[in-house]
């Protein structure tokens, strides 16, 4: 049987709430990297910012880390889609998902920013805060790692596991 981390309960109650409002789910619909459905990748991308904020003993707004970690790819598209419309989706998905995210759900501003900066440096603006920051990282090793297929997301997720009285 397998079963969850503390952290991954953690975002997995925070999706829960999300769901509950409004159409987060819709992510399950789309690829991201490899096989990964985008709705994957957004709670792989909130797990390991959790992790990150851990293991640097940072101070955060957990609340708003995780909703913006969740709704940093809440575009609702398939950006693999040939013209569809997508050119230069790395560019303009953050602003499609902040589009999105203010629609369906009620966002804060640091939540706003999280998504909007979170392609930094191909966005040149970076963001200002360092949930912005933390979720930043953990893109950028996610989507590395789903789309080479190197494991490194499990090795991390497994480690903290394993650390996990230490949070």
């Amino acid at each position: 049987m397998v079963t969850r981390s503390i952290l991954e309960n953690r975002v997995y109650a925070m999706l829960a709430e999300l769901s509950a409002a409004g159409g987060i789910s819709e992510e399950a619909l789309f690829m991201q990297h490899g096989n990964v459905t985008v709705l994957d990748h957004s709670i792989r991308v909130a797990v390991l910012a959790l992790i990150i904020v851990r293991l640097l003993r940072m101070r955060v707004d957990e609340r708003s880390l995780l909703r913006g970690a969740l709704l940093h790819d809440y575009f609702l598209y398939d950006w693999h889609e040939k013209g569809g419309g997508h050119r230069l989706h790395g560019f303009r998905h953050p602003y499609f998902a902040a589009r999105n995210a203010r629609r369906d759900y009620s966002i804060n501003r640091k939540e706003e920013n999280i998504i909007k900066r979170h392609m930094f440096p191909l966005i040149p603006i970076p963001p200002a805060c360092r949930e912005g920051w933390v979720v930043t990282l953990a893109d950028k090793i996610t989507a590395v790692d789903e789309t080479l297929n190197l494991g490194i997301y499990k090795s991390i997720a497994a480690k903290a596991k394993e650390r996990e009285n230490v949070y």
